[in-house]
């Protein structure tokens, strides 16, 4: 009896780490505009800064907004992602630390771009 129940839980466990979550804090990245034609969302830095603590964490990269409140407790490097928190974070980006992947793995948190 143990053994089937530790093969369900094994089973349920391993069903959650594989379905897909869904990342984006409810943010629309486009716009619907009259036309029908879609445009990104613009926000400026004093809006960015606004989103600077763990439950509420935007940052800006490359001009684009992201919102990634719902990684900052998967960040591999800990808290190191609220240090530029409700800021520019490019530079960190793209610092040595970072694998590949999350060049690509970013676009699913981006709501916007940065209106200059």
């Amino acid at each position: 009896m143990l053994i089937i129940a530790v093969a369900v839980f094994l089973g349920i466990l391993g069903a959650l780490l594989l379905l897909p979550r869904n990342r984006k804090s409810g943010h629309s990245e486009k716009v619907q505009t009259n036309s029908g034609a879609q445009e990104s969302k613009t926000y400026t830095k004093a809006d960015v800064a606004l989103h600077n603590k763990r439950t509420d964490c935007w940052i800006i990269i490359k001009d684009k907004v992201y919102d990634v409140t719902s990684y900052v407790e998967e960040h591999p490097g800990g808290d190191a992602i609220l240090t530029h928190a409700g800021d520019d974070s490019t530079e960190g980006f793209f610092g040595p630390q970072h694998a590949t992947r999350v060049f690509d793995m970013i676009e699913d948190f981006c709501i916007g771009d940065l209106k200059q």
